[in-house]
């Protein structure tokens, strides 16, 4: 196993030859088999060890294990516990997912701060079919079904294609000892379950099963990247961004078939799950929208706007009088002048003496009207963004400048003529919007 390991390394992760990396050891026989690879072809690494305070002194036992391993190896050792069930609490999710989060989140911290390239994980063959049955059972595409990757900009895995039969094989021939995780044998996980109960099952009727896999998963990552390749140029022909949101014809989706696949293809990078929704959406009325965790999609006319997700907004910026500039969240330049000269959306001015210090910089709120200059009696800022042609995104980023709680400028697009210029202003204030 050590050539082949070898021969893996260098025909696949020759970069690991030149590069000081991160190797996550838990103590079991995998990861203690992946450090003792590396360290027997003198590969530059330091090894990493998680105590996820699940099993009391079954889990300190492995951290004092992986420490010895790290001495005998004559490598730098890294760890640090969690908190991992107040972890859950807080975040309402599974005990494998926090832990998942909480790990690779350590890892990056420590590859930033000792600038290692990249953490090698021990994850094996049988991981890997492990992993594709569980996506298969949960429903997914083809990326789903590609298994793990091998290689990502952060995580290498040179153990993909060495099954735990000739790890454990390797293990007991050179001697090695390891530590067993009692929780690996709980079937009350999925994985477990598919790892005891159906993976074996597979095996016996087929004996070349996860050989046959392994060819399969080859063939899926090959017509992955394909089918890749071909969604990014379409992406580069109808998604146009600007400033953070992408917009889409949605007359350019319509002629695409078959539309489901496109429209997963097009879309399962931004976190959406529900594509009956999303699908909806091209029929939908404007105004509507789905939600990821991460993004928002939403119809607006003839377009679908996407966008990703920020915090409301719904904070005040004050204006004191002596300030000359305003930096955050948009800037502006306060300064006095003599009388008009360049007009245009993005300079306001106003009569000084008509304002109530501090001003406010904030956004839309239900309810708002102004006196829009040029025009009799008031309007309601909704029918304002009407009149515009505003879609929702734009609408929610806009900016108004404010004084004693009334609108004096929809910033960049209208003033309010309250606070316009007469011939009994004694004080001209000239505000700028800057890029």
């Amino acid at each position: 196993m050590l050539k082949d390991f070898e021969n893996h390394i260098k025909n696949t992760f020759p970069f690991l030859q030149e590069e000081a990396f991160l190797l996550a050891c838990s103590g079991g026989v995998d990861s203690v088999v992946l450090a003792h690879l590396c360290s027997r072809l003198n590969l530059d690494f330091s090894i990493a060890h998680c105590n996820f305070k699940l099993r009391g002194a079954a889990s300190d036992a492995d951290g004092q294990f992986v420490e010895e391993l790290s001495k005998v190896l004559g490598k730098k050792f890294h760890t640090t516990t969690f908190d991992t069930n107040s972890y859950v609490d807080l975040n309402k999710v599974s005990v494998q997912m926090a832990a998942r989060e909480l790990r690779y989140q350590w890892f990056s911290e420590l590859m930033q701060k000792y600038k290692y390239s990249r953490v090698l994980t021990a994850h094996q063959a049988d991981d890997d079919l492990e992993t594709f049955l569980i996506n298969l059972s949960r429903g997914t595409g083809i990326d789903g079904l590609s298994g793990i990757p091998a290689l990502t900009d952060s995580v290498a895995r040179p153990l993909l294609p060495f099954s735990r039969n000739q790890i454990v094989q390797y293990a007991n021939k050179e001697g090695l000892a390891w530590q067993e995780d009692s929780s690996n044998t709980d079937t009350k996980y999925l994985r477990n379950k598919i790892r005891h109960e159906i993976v074996p099952k597979l095996k016996e009727l087929h004996p070349t099963f996860l050989d046959n896999f392994l060819n399969t998963k080859e063939f899926l990552q090959q017509t992955s990247e394909i089918a890749g390749n071909d969604i990014a140029k379409l992406k580069a022909k109808i998604f146009k961004e600007n400033k953070g949101v992408i917009k889409i014809a949605i007359d350019s989706v319509l002629t695409l078939k078959p539309l489901k696949g496109y429209i997963y293809a097009l879309f399962k990078d931004y976190g959406f799950t529900e594509w009956e929704d999303v699908q909806g959406l091209l029929k939908a009325t404007s105004g509507k929208e789905v939600r990821s965790k991460t993004h928002r999609l939403l119809k607006d006319r003839r377009h679908l706007l996407l966008q990703k997700l920020m915090p409301l907004d719904d904070s005040e910026f004050k204006i004191e009088e002596h300030l000359d500039k305003l930096n955050w969240p948009l800037k502006l330049t306060i300064k006095p002048v003599l009388n008009i000269t360049n007009t245009s959306q993005k300079i306001l001015y106003v009569d000084k003496e008509t304002l109530k210090y501090p001003l406010t910089v904030r956004k839309w709120r239900k309810g708002d009207y102004f006196y829009p200059f040029g025009m009799q009696g008031r309007k309601k800022v909704s029918k304002f963004f009407k009149d515009q042609k505003m879609d929702t995104i734009a609408k929610e980023e806009q900016w108004f400048l404010c004084s004693g709680g009334q609108i004096v400028w929809i910033i960049g697009r209208r003033s309010d003529r309250r606070y316009s210029i007469t011939e009994k202003t004694k004080s001209i204030l000239k505000f700028t919007l800057e890029e």
